[in-house]
């Protein structure tokens, strides 16, 4: 029999994760809030993947109490997520995933673009996902995936935060095709926050090229998600770390 997952957060996400560790053979133990997450380690002490599957606001404080049987095991698929959110709390490698299919509650599960990983646990990932059809690849070492991660990033907080400026309902196809000067303006800040964040600059262009291709995936998808506030508000919070001007979103944060 396979050792356990363990996966922490029972949201629409998670769900698909598990539904493919399953179809693998894999048991799957959930881990809610309200349990005793040392508790729970104690007795599972050597699963063969902790998925940590909860929403951006909840990632720190989630992995502030993960227990040191958990630490190496440890696979995480935030959406904006960096090196340095777990590098700050002393992980060094866990395994990670850039999520590049959507999952909403009543529908199932739709794929943009292959969801790159990286990691020790990636073959568990990749087994698991391509039992449901969902494309995932491997990326060759950390700083690749570490591209894919600034990637994703560029594409959720350029579509998120242009949309606040378009009208309600507007897609990324819509924003791309009739707004692309304001959509790159918005890309050109948001990348000076994320090259801060990783502490290098990347290649521009590429990442542009590689936000266009997920808007490719999906070109219905919503500008603006109920998150899309948020994530700006957040990044503002960045810049200011920082000491960076960008002037376009705090004109949009401004008027709201």
């Amino acid at each position: 029999m396979n050792d356990p997952i363990v996966v922490i957060g029972t949201g629409e996400m998670s769900g698909v994760f598990t539904r493919g560790f399953l179809k693998q053979g894999y048991p799957v133990f959930p881990v809610t809030r309200q349990m005793d997450v040392a508790a729970i380690a104690k007795a599972l002490t050597t699963p063969a993947l902790v998925l940590v599957a909860v929403g951006e606001n909840d990632l720190h404080p989630v992995l502030e109490k993960i227990p040191a049987e958990w630490r190496d095991c440890l696979c995480l698929l935030q959406n904006e997520l960096l090196p340095r959110d777990w590098e700050a709390h002393g992980l060094q490698a866990p395994t990670v995933i850039s999520v590049w299919f959507e999952k909403k509650k009543g529908q199932d599960y739709k794929v943009l673009v292959p969801s790159p990983t990286y990691g020790t646990g990636a073959p568990i990932l990749e087994a698991a996902m391509k039992s449901l059809d969902i494309p995932i690849w491997e990326c060759a070492n950390a700083e690749e995936m570490e591209y894919e991660l600034v990637r994703k990033n560029v594409y959720i907080l350029t579509t998120n935060i242009t949309g606040l400026e378009l009208p309600e309902g507007t897609d990324v196809d819509v924003m791309w095709r009739d707004h692309q000067p304001l959509a790159r303006e918005i890309a050109g800040e948001v990348m000076e926050i994320q090259f801060k964040l990783i502490g290098k600059e990347l290649d521009r262009e590429k990442l542009i090229e590689g936000m266009v291709e997920g808007i490719k995936g999906d070109l219905e998808h919503k500008c603006m998600g109920r998150s899309a506030p948020g994530r700006l508000k957040r990044n503002l919070g960045f810049a200011d770390e920082f000491g960076l001007a960008i002037p376009k979103l705090r004109e949009i944060a401004a008027k709201l």
